[in-house]
């Protein structure tokens, strides 16, 4: 009777504990390590690849990891899978995503002149909000994303896609690089306004604790 009843323990244990040992495994989970992975892939066609192809890959690549980025949140919500580890690790994706994207772009000369400062105020956005949002971390005070901020999200994928067709998007219609360069612009515009929107709310928190 003792030895059913350890065994029934037992197995009651490995049950509760179940949910936790495999949270990093769940489905939204992967689909974020998948967008981290696509960042070195996608830079890579840059590197290994010569001509269109590049281009094409690397679009192929940007938007499935984009699209990664829609349904791993969605997910995780419909299966109620949120996690911590997913909470930490989808703002990361994102940012390693967009900021890698826009370096290879400027690298490859997509990006120049003016439009270097539109690729310097998203990057610098991200950065600084970043900080902040570590900062009041610290201060257990969230800084939840507003639907604003995801429009201005959603903009920089729908730019960068289009410019990283480059030549090869030009060769099918024309317009392709004008059109990505005026979405980075809008982009860095509501980058703008979103990120005086971060620090006015989080900078009363930072104010407070320096009074409290």
């Amino acid at each position: 009777m003792t030895r059913g009843l350890a065994r029934f323990g037992n197995a009651a244990m490995a049950i509760e504990r179940t949910p936790q040992k495999w949270v990093a495994l769940n489905v939204p989970n992967c689909l974020t390590y998948g967008r981290i992975l696509a960042v070195p892939a996608m830079a890579a066609c840059f590197f290994f690849l010569e001509g269109n192809k590049a281009n094409w890959i690397a679009v192929g690549i940007f938007l499935l990891a984009a699209i990664t980025d829609f349904f791993d949140g969605y997910l995780a919500r419909i299966w109620e899978q949120q996690s911590s580890l997913g909470r930490m690790l989808d703002p990361i994706a994102d940012k390693l995503l967009v900021g890698v994207a826009l370096l290879m772009l400027v690298g490859e000369n997509i990006i120049g002149d003016w439009s270097l400062w539109a690729a310097i105020i998203i990057l610098s956005r991200e950065i600084l909000v970043s900080g902040l949002r570590e900062y009041l971390g610290q201060l257990s005070v969230s800084v939840p994303v507003t639907q604003v901020a995801k429009y201005k999200t959603a903009m920089q994928m729908l730019a960068i896609g289009f410019l990283l067709c480059g030549p090869a998007g030009d060769d099918v219609w024309i317009y392709t690089s004008t059109v990505g360069l005026t979405l980075l612009w809008a982009a860095a515009l509501v980058t703008l306004y979103t990120g005086y929107d971060y620090f006015r709310a989080g900078l009363h928190h930072v104010l407070e604790s320096d009074y409290s």
